[in-house]
């Protein structure tokens, strides 16, 4: 662990040493909207568990590269949208059919909760993601990061290598999209 620590004495006091126990407590912050992210990315919920591991880990062992100019979670959200579209372009991907769609709404609600709201819960989440699943990359990405995660524009630029009038503009398109969309899917 004190090489870990060693490594990083140059990086700026708001930067994480990432000791373990220092460690733990970011994990803790930031572990579900990660976990969120990915599988509103990836639509499977064991892909995206997995997914969100590797992206800790891939932090971990790359603090050295966080310059500390965007907040962590920020970097994170970074790490996890680079991630999910690597495994989304992988050859297993391409190639391996998966009923994943199921699974995601399964826990949709309780044996408390009145079954016809459970069913019309469990129909709106599965519309909702057959939508976004039918956007293009960029605008999945934008409405997640805005609408889902609540960042602001500033940073979805960020996150996303964009200005923030690209990101408000795409935004503004990836809305239209996503209504047109939904409506079709009645």
């Amino acid at each position: 662990m004190s090489t870990i620590v060693e490594q990083n004495q140059d990086l700026p006091a708001k930067v994480p040493k990432w000791e373990s126990e220092e460690f733990g407590q970011i994990y803790e912050e930031h572990s579900q909207a990660i976990y969120y992210l990915a599988l509103r990315l990836l639509g499977d919920p064991a892909r995206a568990e997995d997914a969100a591991h590797d992206v800790f880990l891939k932090a971990y062992r790359k603090i050295s590269s966080f310059r500390g100019e965007a907040g962590i979670r920020t970097w994170l959200y970074r790490i996890t949208i680079n991630h999910c579209q690597n495994l989304n372009q992988s050859w297993h991907q391409r190639h391996i059919f998966s009923n994943a769609d199921e699974a995601v709404w399964e826990g949709a609600g309780t044996m408390q909760e009145d079954p016809l709201r459970v069913l019309e819960t469990k129909e709106l989440g599965e519309r909702i993601q057959k939508t976004l699943d039918s956007l293009n990359e960029e605008y999945r990405i934008l409405l997640l990061l805005v609408a889902d995660d609540k960042l602001s524009y500033e940073e979805a630029a960020h996150l996303t290598e964009q200005s923030v009038d690209a990101v408000r503009g795409k935004l503004h398109r990836a809305r239209k999209a996503f209504i047109a969309a939904f409506h079709k899917t009645a």
